[in-house]
């Protein structure tokens, strides 16, 4: 019996990707690289995409439905968590690279199993602090905690410090999170979570740690550009994310000028809603060079996205 336990605890961690070596990863960096071949550029020692950081900042003037409409026509249907999130700010959008965790109900023979494996790590304090320790300036830390709202506590303020000062960001979390207060209190910090509990985390272990997890709905990869604000969270995959913010940028700018001409009598709904006509494309890259500056400063399109649109 105690045979086949063993076994059956080797063969579940096994399938959850929980092998620890040296460095620390629940999946070799290969294996992480095998999950996100389209990405041609940098990555982190882990082997995460490292997205670059102007594409991070000219992300957060993206919309979700923005976001969507261009990653579902790549084939990405899944990528979007809406539903009750509880949120620190809710006017502060989080944008950043995901780093995940995955949390499972207790098991005394898988959680010894887990420590051990942290140990042979050099891992130290509680195995929910492990990816908190892990996060690097411009992540975000996204972990499953199936939901569990009592007793299902990912973080409180004392972790959300150490998360902010390792980070700079916040973190989206299908769980809870206690100490509302004093998270608030973090300036520049902000959580998605599904409720606030003042309990402690118990029962719970960690079973994967910065490897593909699920967020309600959508499946999450390390790297994958998080997007959330107040309609829910978007999870975008890494080689998308200059796509998705240079094609927003276009629709921002393309969709004023339309509001405009619309309101000012130019043209009519109907026109702004169809083929645009050659002469209406004119116009369109003429307003564009007379409004560069407040394209750029109000609207956050970028100077490489308006140069694009003047040489069409």
């Amino acid at each position: 019996m105690k045979y086949l336990e063993s076994f059956f605890i080797a063969l579940f961690v096994f399938c959850l990707g929980l092998q620890l070596p040296a460095n620390g990863q629940t999946i070799p960096k290969e294996k992480l690289i095998a999950l996100t071949p389209q990405w041609e550029g940098e990555r982190f020692e882990d082997g995460r995409p490292r997205v670059p950081d102007h594409i991070l900042e000219r992300m957060e003037h993206v919309t979700i439905e923005e976001a969507w409409g261009i990653i579902r026509r790549e084939g990405y249907d899944n990528q979007f968590e809406g539903g009750e999130w509880k949120i620190l700010h809710p006017d502060e959008p989080i944008v950043g690279r995901a780093l995940t965790a995955t949390y499972s109900p207790a098991r005394p023979g898988v959680q010894a199993y887990i420590d051990r494996q942290g140990e042979k790590a050099d891992r130290s304090g509680p195995p929910n602090t492990w990816p908190i320790d892990m996060l690097k300036e411009g992540d975000v830390y996204v972990a499953d905690g199936y939901g569990k709202v009592k007793d299902g506590t990912l973080i409180g303020d004392r972790l959300g410090n150490t998360i902010y000062a390792n980070s700079g960001n916040g973190v989206v979390l299908h769980g809870s999170s206690r100490d509302r207060e004093g998270l608030a209190e973090i300036d520049g910090f902000n959580a998605f979570v599904r409720d606030w509990h003042p309990s402690y985390i118990r029962e719970m272990m960690l079973i994967g740690l910065n490897s593909p997890t699920r967020v309600g709905s959508v499946t999450v990869i390390p790297g994958d550009v998080v997007l959330a604000k107040q309609d829910g969270v978007i999870f975008i995959p890494a080689h998308l994310a200059e796509r998705v913010v240079s094609r927003s940028e276009v629709i921002r700018a393309r969709d004023t000028f339309a509001h405009e001409r619309v309101r000012s009598g130019t043209y009519t709904a109907g026109q702004m809603d169809t083929e645009w006509t050659q002469a209406i494309e004119e116009d369109f890259i003429q307003w564009v060079e007379k409004n560069a500056d407040r394209l750029k400063e109000e609207l956050g399109v970028s100077q490489i996205t308006i140069d694009d649109m003047l040489e069409e």
